[in-house]
């Protein structure tokens, strides 16, 4: 949601007298787009953020500091050079336009008092910031500045004249209903009643508009020619209390949440921020605030917190993306060489069979057609010849083909086991990946892709323990029984257990703790390093382990008490249906989880990170339920127990 004129409106009447007469000790310009004022007035400090970027354009003061670049860029030293040690005289919107004015004092470079004023403008991929000389009216400067070539109406250049943005000609908050009714008749029966409520009223956004019918019993999609008086009237007096400033209710501002809002654990995006509680966010999850600077500013903090943690994602994930790309390429070099070799096999028996007819072979014969004494129909099998060798000759060279196609499987296969076990540890990274909701899950992420070489960057430490080769036990007739080789692998890592030491609790990765039906804690890593500490750390030798069979995902623990060899049947597939849940088989039914007690897991000598062996364990098929796992993630706590 962007700033609409009517929650500007607001905004400026409440920051104005908390910002007149404040005096401008520092300017800095920590983004390309968004200038930080440091303000001082009657003993205390206020940063001021002016931001004109073309999704997140608006001021609001701010507690965020943000690191600047080394040199500042050009606007900056523009305003230092102006404004810098001024005094703010006014804060004041233009209308109800997105359109900002603050009047500066400061002494100019030859001493004299002179006044500036600094626009802000906010107008989607068009917002701008200008300083302008009121005396001239001449620009001073710009942070975006563009010619007659980007835009008709107006330059945004030093040295020429300042122009306001085009007037929309919309109309100012009316008090009369027979003026707002002529104004809204003006186009098409046929048009939606939203559309021109945002189309010839001042300050009023889709959102608003939508709030509006909403309050007035109506549909969004109703068209003007359903309106009857009476429902023209319901509209006009929502106009009235949300669109005419002079009759708003005192403030209420809220954020509004798509989830669950829980103390101590990290808050969901919100979706929008309204100056009163909204009807048709009702039933959504809500956050009040005292100022509407604060509920500005917590929405657009969430928004550049979310944007960030988006992007360090994104650049991880193409990282891993393209190393999977380049380890399936090989994979399919892999698979063809040996499926060609496979083919060679046969030239055995083929050379097995001509030398059993030798006494037939005669030099020039291009064919044999002789019969398969290792079949009991004994079939018959042409073989072809080199007519420029004798029969021997041929058959030795069967013979060396042979060879030469059980040397490739021989070599082949160790390396296409090899990348193929690398491609299951880089899916459980990109499931870990895609799994992190705070940046320091993300941090660990990047640790481990530093540690196993994928990124280059200061070494942290050799990598822990994980996941990978398995061995399982049929829990039907009790006896344990090998499967082979399952999760991940890859490049060798040195020494399983030349671990990072950890020093503190703080430096300890935090696997997330849920509470089951029974009240139980139930464990949960969230990626390669939290599953590693978790189970060959945290885990005790009877806690029970869980984890979805030859299936990328987080390991799960359910503390155990001395004796105790399973916990309850509830809490059992709780457990499981997280250990699905954070999986790559989330969503899928009767998915395997195979489980036992932490004393049967091992780990592989030159394993990578989340990867581990256990030759006992149970296998649980189970489709979870959307309410319990709900329930569940409902439950996460904070600290460990």
């Amino acid at each position: 949601m962007a700033l609409d004129g009517i929650t500007l409106h607001h905004l400026v009447q409440e920051l104005a007298p908390q910002l007149a007469g404040a005096r401008i000790d520092k300017i800095t310009q920590p983004e390309k787009e968004e200038i930080h004022l440091q303000l001082r007035s009657q003993g205390q400090s206020y940063r001021l953020l002016l931001n004109i970027s073309a999704t997140a354009a608006r001021l609001h003061l701010s507690q965020t500091s943000k690191k600047n670049p080394a040199s500042p860029p050009m606007f900056c030293m523009i305003l230092r050079k102006h404004i810098e040690g001024g005094k703010i005289l006014a804060l004041e919107q233009l209308g109800l336009e997105r359109i900002v004015l603050l009047t500066v004092q400061n002494y100019n470079e030859y001493g004299d008092l002179a006044t500036l004023h600094l626009y802000l403008e906010i107008m989607g991929k068009h917002s701008n910031l200008i300083l302008v000389d009121p005396q001239s009216g001449l620009i001073l400067d710009g942070l975006k500045r563009y010619s007659h070539a980007l835009s008709r109406h107006r330059e945004v250049l030093p040295g020429r004249l300042y122009l306001a943005p085009p007037s929309q000609g919309k109309a100012d908050p009316l008090e009369l209903e027979e003026e707002w009714r002529t104004i809204l008749f003006r186009d098409g029966l046929s048009e939606k009643v939203v559309d021109l409520l945002v189309r010839h009223y001042a300050g009023i956004s889709p959102e608003l508009a939508r709030e509006i019918m909403t309050r007035s019993g109506l549909a969004q999609t109703i068209t003007l020619d359903q309106c009857g008086d009476i429902d023209l009237s319901r509209i006009f007096q929502a106009y009235t209390l949300l669109a005419n400033p002079a009759h708003t209710p005192p403030l209420v501002p809220t954020l509004y949440y798509q989830g669950a809002i829980k103390l101590n654990r990290p808050t969901p995006l919100p979706t929008a921020f309204t100056l009163l509680p909204f009807q048709q966010y009702q039933g959504l999850p809500a956050q009040s605030f005292a100022t509407l600077a604060e509920a500005v500013e917590s929405f657009y903090q969430s928004k550049a917190s979310s944007n960030t943690l988006e992007a360090k994602r994104g650049s991880l994930r193409k990282i891993i993306q393209e190393q999977l790309q380049h380890l399936h390429k090989k994979k399919g070099i892999y698979e063809d060489t040996l499926a060609t070799a496979a083919k060679g096999l046969n030239y055995q028996r083929w050379g097995e069979l001509l030398t059993a007819n030798l006494y037939r072979l005669e030099l020039g014969m291009k064919e044999i057609v002789a019969e398969d004494y290792n079949e009991e129909s004994l079939p018959q099998v042409t073989i072809p010849l080199d007519p420029q060798l004798t029969g021997i000759e041929n058959s030795q060279r069967y013979y060396r083909l042979y060879n030469k196609a059980k040397a490739t499987i021989q070599k082949t296969t160790p390396l296409k086991d090899a990348v193929e076990e690398e491609i299951a540890y880089l899916n459980s990274v990109l499931l870990s990946l895609e799994q992190a909701t705070v940046p320091s899950e993300l941090d660990e992420v990047h640790k481990e892709l530093i540690e196993e070489n994928y990124l280059s960057g200061k070494h942290h430490g050799k990598p822990l323990a994980g996941e990978g080769k398995s061995l399982s036990k049929n829990k039907q007739n009790g006896k344990p029984h090998k499967k082979g080789k399952q999760g991940q692998g890859g490049k060798d890592a040195k020494g399983a257990k030349q671990g990072t030491k950890q020093g503190s609790k703080a430096e300890s990765p935090q696997p997330k703790i849920y509470v089951s039906s029974q009240n139980r804690p139930i464990l949960v890593g969230k990626n390669n390093r939290q599953n590693d500490w978790l189970t060959l750390k945290k885990g005790r030798p009877q806690d029970l382990w869980l984890h979805t069979k030859n299936i990328p995902g987080s390991h799960v623990l359910i503390p155990l008490e001395e004796g105790e060899e399973f916990p309850d049947d509830a809490t059992l597939e709780e457990a499981a249906a997280l250990a699905i849940h954070f999986s790559q088989a989330k969503g899928s039914t009767l998915v395997p989880v195979d489980y036992t007690h932490v004393k049967n897991i091992k780990k592989p000598n030159a394993a990578k990170p989340g990867m581990v062996i256990y030759d006992k364990n149970w296998t649980l098929y189970l489709t979870p339920q959307e309410e319990i796992v709900e329930r569940l993630l409902a439950s996460e706590g904070e600290e460990m127990p």
